[in-house]
């Protein structure tokens, strides 16, 4: 009875205004409701579906085109809720892997943070700088801004000028998205070279006979041409190293294949060894002028930590391992037996 008494009381225009909040009001909850729901539903596809999204378009152009695409009914909640929580520069442009059960509100997400599509570019241990630049010359999602380009113009690109490229790029898989260039896989591969070498460097072993880590990334190079084999690494390491601190020459196949370049037909002859070159490890001492290959971890690693024993030769045995010898004679004899067949 008070109340309704009260509400007699109040004058017909509060009436209105009292209703007209009434409303107001239950229309806010009704429209947050309504945009909470909608930001859950799931899409429309039902199998992961490519998405574009160019530079520089805004939340409504893309929320116009999800619908174009059927991907959603009703672009209005995507799109406010895209402005609201887009970055100062916009959402991230690229292509985009949508798979069924995005919601609106993840979709969002995946914009704004910019998880575009990748493509797999992989770079094999053992490779030349050649070979990595043939394959990232022929990568369809890369945007070439090497191509055609010197060595020497690309390390002045990498802020390198004067160095050479051999040997100084990390074997890895690496992801290329819609923009990304092949400078942008070369500095990451470079970048990830230096910490790995930097990392081996700093915790090698004692007594090692070289100067810097480049001597160390030079003989890692060879030693990931000679074997394969994980479980041979350090020993092969340990040849190579031995005969540096007793002054033999390393005399090693891989260095001059190297330095012979094209000139390669797949087999090598006695004057092919004598044929000297800044990598013939036949005809000069030392290491050679640079690396002759990308070197993996293992290899890096094998070379920081060589394992100790008195070999100084190994031969291949036809199985991807080989037979390690302490003096000449019975390195002969390995030879005979497994090169030469002969007993």
């Amino acid at each position: 009875m008070v109340g309704r008494k009260y509400w007699n009381d109040v004058s017909s225009r509060s009436k209105h205004l009292i209703l007209w909040a009434l409303l107001t009001l239950a229309l806010c909850v009704w429209i947050a409701y309504d945009f909470h729901l909608s930001l859950g539903y799931s899409l429309k596809n039902k199998t992961t579906m490519v998405f574009s999204i160019q530079t520089g378009e805004s939340p409504r152009v893309i929320g116009a085109e999800l619908k174009h695409k059927g991907l959603i009914v009703e672009p209005l909640w995507f799109t406010v809720y895209a402005y609201l929580h887009q970055p100062s520069n916009g959402l991230v442009a690229g292509e985009y892997d949508i798979p069924p059960g995005t919601s609106v509100r993840g979709l969002v997400d995946m914009f704004v943070h910019g998880r575009i599509r990748l493509t797999p570019v992989t770079i094999i241990e053992g490779w030349t700088f050649a070979q990595m630049k043939g394959a990232l010359d022929h990568h369809p999602s890369l945007i070439h801004q090497t191509l055609g380009k010197s060595d020497e113009e690309i390390m002045t690109m990498l802020g390198l000028a004067g160095q050479k490229p051999e040997g100084r790029f990390f074997p890895d898989t690496y992801f290329v998205g819609q923009h990304t260039t092949d400078i942008q896989i070369l500095k990451n591969a470079l970048n990830k070279m230096q910490r790995v070498l930097e990392n081996e460097w700093q915790n090698r072993s004692t007594e090692l006979p070289f100067k810097e880590a480049y001597e160390a990334l030079v003989l890692a190079s060879i030693v990931e041409k000679e074997t394969g084999r994980a479980q041979e690494r350090s020993k092969i390491a340990g040849v190579f190293l031995r005969r540096l601190e007793t002054g033999m020459r390393l005399q090693t196949d891989p260095s001059v294949i190297y330095g012979m370049g094209p000139l390669y037909s797949g087999d090598l002859h006695k004057d092919d060894l004598l044929r000297d070159t800044p990598w013939n490890t036949y005809t000069r001492n030392g290491l050679p002028i640079t690396p002759i290959a990308l070197p993996g971890r293992e290899s890096i690693h094998a070379v920081m930590h060589p394992e100790k024993g008195d070999a100084l030769y190994f031969v291949g045995k036809g199985d991807g391992t080989h037979e390690f010898s302490s003096n000449l004679q019975d390195h002969n004899k390995a030879v005979n037996q497994y090169q030469r067949h002969v007993q």
